[in-house]
């Protein structure tokens, strides 16, 4: 079982910066998953929220700011002992793990806000960086995930689910989509790992792992977990 870092080493460094995204690589993750959204000058920015308040020194929202205006903030909120950091663009962070061999899991924001040509943006930085073998793009809006594997056939995507949604596996399937990133709350539900791993053969990833998930995880043959704590979980799939 693989272990992606979730917004890269957030359970220790500031959340979709390149320090956290070097500290998952020094923790040995598989992978890391991070967010993107577009800036008022059409610049893809790595950040989870749709306002920089949770985050950053400043206020509002991203799609207010150009780039260069975001840049002038400091992202270390949740941990200020790293001093100035700011908001990375999809590119930096690709140029940052292009030689790690990781997979890098790339959220598209557009549940909220619909951000027009993000998709063909997002595909237009990885094809530039070499990276179209390596990313996986995933959003809760499935409309995003379809049209990016309509614009890229090759390209791997994966359907986000926080709730149960009937016969998932199949309507993933039936959209060409690869794989499932469903909440560890719902894996348990009757027959979800079932229809998905044995009758659909779809790859399950799974997403908001607690400690106490990974073993079960383990267990029932889950392809990846994604996790703010990638040397912790690292340990517990270790055990026994």
């Amino acid at each position: 079982m693989k272990v992606w870092a979730h917004r890269g080493a957030s359970g220790y460094a500031p959340e979709n910066t390149l320090p956290a995204f070097a500290l998952a690589v020094e923790q040995g993750a598989d992978g890391v998953e991070l967010d993107i959204q577009l800036t008022k000058d059409g610049q893809i920015v790595v950040i989870h929220d749709e306002t920089i308040d949770r985050v950053s020194n400043g206020s509002g929202w991203v799609k207010d700011y150009t780039l260069s205006q975001l840049k002038k903030f400091n992202f270390n909120k949740t941990f200020p002992e790293y001093g100035f950091v700011t908001i990375p663009t999809l590119e930096e962070v690709y140029d940052l793990l292009k030689d790690t061999g990781l997979t890098v899991n790339v959220e598209l924001k557009t549940n909220t806000i619909f951000y027009r040509y993000i998709e063909e943006k997002a595909l237009k930085i990885t094809e530039k960086m070499n990276m179209l073998d390596r990313v996986i793009y995933s959003s809760f809006n499935h409309y995003s995930v379809i049209k990016v594997k309509e614009l890229a056939t090759n390209i791997k995507t994966a359907f986000l689910c926080s709730r149960e949604i009937a016969n998932i596996a199949e309507y993933t399937k039936q959209n060409g989509v690869n794989a499932l990133h469903p909440s560890a709350d719902i894996l348990r539900y009757p027959g979800l790992i079932q229809s998905c791993k044995k009758e659909e053969r779809i790859e399950i990833n799974v997403w908001n792992v607690r400690d106490a998930d990974v073993e079960f995880c383990r267990d029932n043959d889950i392809d990846t977990v994604i996790t703010n704590f990638v040397d912790r979980t690292k340990r517990i799939i270790e055990r026994n």
